[in-house]
């Protein structure tokens, strides 16, 4: 199950891209046209974002059918495919840069967390994420985090680890 910010992320990217519908497909495509896409794999990496993509289909077009071939953390190269998509065009036309632009950036953070994850393999240290992210973006970066080997730190400043210690001290301070 996503988190409940991604199921919310994941409406208003629809609302944000789409609108009242895209106006390039609806008026280039015909309405009974059926294809096909599949995610190409252009560099070495980690793959992060395949299960965003399928929520995106699921909730955009029913209709859509996504079969995957690899999954969130999977290593790629060159050339690998991730996954196809089939179904209406202009569904598939409406969609695909969304579902790119989020892989692009999970799929980045995920391998950039690999690296260091394995800079640090056989010290005893982790490779933690900090709450200093894009706004809006946050559940899907750490998320990114995670598939790449690391591990979240704090959500917010509302969960620190020592927010009560820290907030006992400025107690003290305060009425001294």
């Amino acid at each position: 199950m996503l988190h409940p910010d991604i199921s919310a992320l994941v409406e208003l990217a629809l609302r944000e891209d789409i609108g009242n519908g895209d106006h390039s497909a609806l008026s280039t495509i015909p309405a009974d046209a059926h294809g096909a896409a599949r995610l190409l794999v252009k560099d070495e990496g980690v793959l992060a974002g395949v299960e965003l993509a399928q929520r995106i289909v699921e909730r955009f077009d029913p209709q859509l059918n996504l079969r995957v071939f690899l999954y969130d953390g999977a290593r790629v190269k060159h050339g690998d495919v991730a996954f196809t998509i089939n179904g209406p065009s202009r569904s598939i036309l409406t969609i695909e840069r969304l579902i790119l632009n989020f892989m692009q950036r999970m799929s980045g953070i995920a391998t950039l967390t690999a690296r260091y994850v394995a800079e640090v393999e056989g010290t005893g240290c982790r490779v933690l994420d900090t709450r200093k992210t894009t706004p809006g973006l946050r559940a899907v970066e750490k998320w990114a985090v995670r598939i790449g080997g690391g591990h979240n730190h704090r959500q917010g400043l509302y969960d620190g680890p020592c927010g009560s210690a820290v907030a006992t001290t400025i107690a003290r301070v305060c009425t001294t």
